[in-house]
């Protein structure tokens, strides 16, 4: 045994669970069959998903790489700050109450795979279509490349465990192999086989986050030990990670990041139901109540997050795996060391996993939404003859390419502070809040107004990424300093943009434009 418990018995746990995983993917394709050579078959599995499986969809949407790796790593690395997801998944459920349903309704009454779909209609607007088409496009791409880090981690540690060797070798070895199983797996079964096994993900999840939780503070002195280490360790993992000599706050919020804490949460919140896999997970249900029901439950998943969130100062209670972490400089390995360094090695197997497909599955229901997007509302706006099985075919061959292009970000964010990632994202899919939201519940945006709002927030947050990050050579913040203290970026340009859109609209309104839509209030509010 190399590392931790790890051994044969470890991996043959996890070979043995991952091909029943395999199979259930596979075999997805003929559960509920319908025709996968359709779009809305493949894409959205046939809308006839009900509230357990719209529950348990959205689950492996939402319950992904980011919540067991990038959280726990952010809290390793920066303290307390990054305990703002727990709120803000609260919150994005809220949000999805208030705009899914009527976004289902509209989408079922209409024929619609995609948000832009709506949008084109509402504002009678190709082009801001496309545009928000093209942001929920590019928004993926930092956050399937958290996936992947996350399945990286897994597997990193596992060939650690069993050669002994910790070596960026191993690092790159793991990110290879993570990659080419992603790349096999979303092709065949489409939204069905990510429904299908999302159900063994979230099961094996949850058997994961409640043992560690419970076992490892009753066997290794509880959260005092960890919160007292963390008081004589934390400078040294503060200078390995971050390299820089002070106490890491990890038992309260610094008054100067209460802004910052505050905006992400908010920014995050307001992002989570614009992104394409969580628009797609919803339009997928059953009905309107059933999408309700299962959204109203997603709270539960947040209890989870809270859990692993203290994943991050737990660790410190465990020497040996939080030395795994510092030697390799990597706070992405918070979760997948401690599992190894504490559990018995059948379980290190299954709990390693369960964090593996809880990248796999996400990535591959995220690569779904961005090939519904680019066919429907790209490609298909200047090739008008696509004919469905076509349209089908596109879809499953740019999920596949997708993840090449997903696959740089992994270069260009730090392992450590992969949560930026998920961040990024929000930045940018938050710029598309005016028309889909706001588009829900009112038809006096004008689309050219609007067009330019999206334009203007695009802009300004690239600008403020650039600048927020020059000094670093890689993207590692997603804050901005103002007069108030550090905001998140998303809330300053989709401030920027809402002022534009609706400045522009009253403008034009005051100017003689009366809206023009080719959606009746009706058909959003109740289904025809």
């Amino acid at each position: 045994m190399a590392l931790g418990n790890i051994d044969t018995v470890s991996v043959a746990v996890f070979v043995v669970l991952f091909a029943i995983f395999a199979f259930l993917g596979f075999w997805a394709s003929r559960w509920r069959k319908g025709d996968l050579s359709k779009i809305d078959e493949w894409g959205l599995g046939g809308r006839r998903l009900g509230w357990l499986l719209v529950w348990f969809l959205m689950g492996a949407d939402l319950f992904t790489a980011y919540t067991f790796i990038a959280v726990p790593s952010g809290m390793l690395a920066n303290g307390a700050f990054y305990f703002f997801a727990v709120p803000y998944v609260a919150w994005g459920f809220a949000i999805a109450l208030l705009t899914m349903p009527r976004l289902w309704t509209v989408s079922k009454n209409k024929g619609y795979v995609t948000a832009s779909d709506f949008v084109k209609d509402r504002f009678n607007s190709k082009s801001l279509a496309i545009a928000v088409a093209l942001t929920g496009v590019v928004a993926e791409l930092p956050y399937i490349a958290l996936q992947i880090i996350g399945m990286q981690a897994v597997l990193a540690v596992l060939l650690v465990g069993l050669t002994g060797v910790a070596s960026k070798t191993v690092l790159d070895v793991a990110l290879v192999l993570a990659f080419i199983v992603l790349a096999l797996f979303t092709f065949t079964s489409g939204l069905r086989g990510a429904a299908l096994t999302g159900v063994m993900k979230d099961i094996l999840i949850w058997i994961t986050v409640l043992t560690v939780i419970v076992y490892v503070p009753l066997a290794y002195g509880g959260f005092a030990a960890a919160f007292n280490n963390a008081l004589h360790n934390s400078v040294t993992v503060n200078y390995a990670i971050n390299h820089v000599k002070k106490p890491i706050p990890y038992s309260f919020l610094p008054p100067t990041l209460i802004p910052a804490y505050f905006s992400t949460a908010l920014g995050s919140a307001l992002a989570l139901y614009l992104y394409p896999h969580a628009i797609n997970g919803s339009l997928s249900s059953e009905d309107k109540n059933k999408l309700k029901l299962g959204t109203s439950l997603l709270p539960v998943y947040g209890v989870g997050l809270a859990l692993l969130a203290l994943f991050g100062i737990l660790i410190y209670a465990v020497p040996s795996a939080l030395a795994l972490v510092v030697k390799l400089a990597n706070g992405a390995l918070t979760v997948p060391a401690l599992v190894a360094f504490t559990m018995p090695d059948w379980f290190v197997g299954l709990a390693f996993l369960a964090i593996f497909i809880g990248g796999l599955v996400p990535a591959a229901i995220m690569a779904i939404g961005v090939a519904n997007l680019l066919v429907r509302n790209v490609i298909k706006e200047f090739k008008k003859d696509l004919d469905p099985r076509t349209e089908s075919t596109l879809a499953k061959i740019i999920s596949t390419i997708f993840k090449f292009v997903a696959l740089g970000f992994v270069f260009v964010v730090p392992a450590t502070y992969a949560i930026q990632l998920q961040l990024l994202g929000g930045i940018l899919i938050s710029q598309t809040l005016p028309p889909v939201f706001l588009g829900l519940y009112t038809k006096r945006l004008n689309g050219y107004a609007t067009f330019a709002g999206w334009g203007a927030g695009i802009l300004s947050a690239i600008a403020l990424i650039v600048e927020a990050n020059a000094k670093f050579g890689v993207i590692k913040t997603s804050l901005f300093s103002t007069p108030l203290g550090p905001i998140y970026i998303a809330i300053i340009a989709l401030a920027i943009n809402l002022a534009v859109s609706v400045v522009g609209s009253a403008i034009a309104s005051m100017a003689g434009w009366r809206p023009e839509t080719k959606i009746k209030e009706e058909e959003i509010t109740k289904e025809m």
